[in-house]
């Protein structure tokens, strides 16, 4: 009944009126559709970061070494990793919302055996990089004694690699269809979990990093198997049709739109990599990357929060332009954006308020404290920026401007980033003396252009022609034969589809 009274609902909200009652009206219809998926989404996002948070705190207690090691495979080895594998399965989440929103419901079990072939072999490629963590860190001129802890700490928690091949299209396959919450309930669970496990291996039987790369291993494959369970119990008769041959087809075109998710996240995820090597550089490394580390680990964990956004938009963005709504889609994304805005000041005063604070949670030692402590303004400006970001990375994921965005990153990532903020950052940061000030400052500065160029490129964006080539992603990735057999299945025409689009 829910779902026909959204519906229902839906089909009388007037998109070209703009009175005051009616742009609340749409606003109210918005958001709750909007946080339906969002306040699970987010749930999710921050357990599943936060079993590498519970890791870092504990692992923290250990010594400034092993925090050093931890933070290094975390933010070097897996964000390198996770960064291609999120957007190697993110293509899933473009084609899947607006399979969804096109009524072609048998599309979804195809596109996710496709992105498990794409993200599996992606892991297999990605697994030397664990292997070899060591003497690559050390190749990168990164403190000794750190590079060679990390090094078996990659190795141990290589289990965790595959375990994101599976999640990944899992996730976009269950978002697409709203099933949120029941991901949310196994990450909790997880989460629970993985605090007891690193309390029993890593204080009580003083199990050290291998402890902690046990109870990491044992919590990601858990959330794995819980959702695997729900996958298959028979919950998804129309989406889930077992394995099918045509997964092996379009295999080109689905890889083409991976690649460019890839590269869209990369760019961003390999400059927070780069910036803690730059740190590892420095003078004292081991208090250095500490203190950065600790907070990275705090405006990636706020950064989950926008990134519910991210997934919410993403998936209204793909419905809607799926169905042929091309000003809801619009709309959508305003209501989206503006939203995030407001959690993002709340975080950034948050951080502002308890900049004493927020270190005494990752270590105990004064000198780590009180540096971690002096980065807080940048921290609270880096938090306010990433709450607009990803939105907006959410409504191009949506709507299929996967290599469109890329390009834009690459231009704006190489010209601000990589040949003015780095070197930028390193004069401030070596010469200068200023430290991780002087890094972090160049990071600013080019998230900041690149969420100025992303606005530009929305502002400019025509949504009818978006409707339409929703229909042409659905018509191409799905393959001929697919199409044809779900038109006649939903007895709707293609010709009516996109003329519906034109309107």
């Amino acid at each position: 009944m829910e779902k026909t009274d959204d519906s229902v609902q839906e089909k009388h909200v007037d998109y070209e009126t703009t009175s005051w009652k009616n742009i609340v009206k749409k606003s109210w219809i918005e958001s709750k559709k909007m946080w339906e998926i969002a306040a699970p989404a987010m749930i999710t996002a921050v357990t599943h970061f936060s079993i590498g948070f519970v890791t870092c705190a504990f692992v923290g207690h250990l010594g400034e070494l092993e925090l050093a090691a931890v933070s290094i495979v975390e933010n070097v080895i897996e964000t390198f990793a996770d960064g291609i594998m999120l957007g190697m399965g993110s293509a899933l989440e473009t084609l899947c919302g607006q399979a969804v929103g096109a009524g072609q419901l048998n599309m979804l079990g195809i596109y996710m055996q496709r992105s498990w072939i794409i993200t599996g072999v992606t892991a297999l490629v990605l697994t030397p990089f664990y292997v070899f963590a060591s003497p690559l860190l050390q190749f990168l001129h990164q403190d000794k004694d750190i590079s060679k802890l990390a090094g078996k700490y990659s190795i141990w928690v290589i289990p965790q690699l595959f375990a994101y091949a599976i999640n990944y299209p899992i996730q976009k396959f269950l978002q697409a269809q709203s099933r949120v919450w029941i991901m949310t309930i196994i990450s909790i669970v997880a989460l629970a979990f993985h605090v007891l496990l690193n309390w029993v291996l890593v204080t009580k039987l003083n199990h050290g990093l291998l402890g902690a790369a046990i109870a990491g291993n044992i919590s990601w494959w858990l959330v794995v198997l819980g959702q695997m369970v729900y996958l298959v119990c028979g919950c998804f008769p129309e989406a889930r049709t077992g394995f099918s041959w045509l997964a092996l087809k379009s295999l080109a075109s689905f890889l083409k739109l991976s690649i460019a998710s890839a590269v869209m996240l990369c760019l961003e995820e390999w400059y927070f990599t780069t910036v803690i090597l730059m740190v590892g550089w420095l003078d004292n490394p081991e208090i250095a990357v500490d203190a950065i580390s600790i907070c990275m680990n705090l405006q990636l964990w706020t950064l989950t929060i926008a990134l519910g956004f991210n997934v919410a938009i993403s998936v209204r963005v793909s419905k809607e332009l799926g169905a042929g709504h091309p000003k809801a889609a619009k709309f959508s994304m305003v209501v989206a954006v503006l939203t995030s805005i407001i959690i993002g000041v709340i975080f950034t005063a948050l951080v502002l308020v308890t900049k004493d604070d927020y270190p005494k949670v990752f270590t105990g030692k004064p000198v780590v404290m009180k540096e971690a402590s002096n980065l807080c303004y940048f921290l609270a400006a880096t938090i306010f920026l990433n709450s607009i970001q990803p939105v907006l990375h959410g409504v191009a994921v949506g709507a299929g401007w996967q290599f469109l965005v890329a390009l834009i990153n690459i231009g704006c990532y190489i010209v601000c980033y990589y040949i003015i903020g780095l070197p930028v950052g390193a004069v401030l940061g070596y010469k200068l003396k200023l430290g991780v000030k002087g890094i972090w400052l160049g990071m600013l500065a080019g998230c900041l252009l690149q969420i100025i160029i992303l606005i530009f490129s929305f502002l400019r964006t025509n949504w009818h022609k978006e409707a339409v080539k929703a229909e042409e992603h659905i018509r191409n990735w799905g393959g001929s034969e697919e199409a044809q057999q779900n038109s006649s299945e939903n007895n709707v025409n293609g010709d009516e589809f996109v003329l519906e689009r034109t309107r």
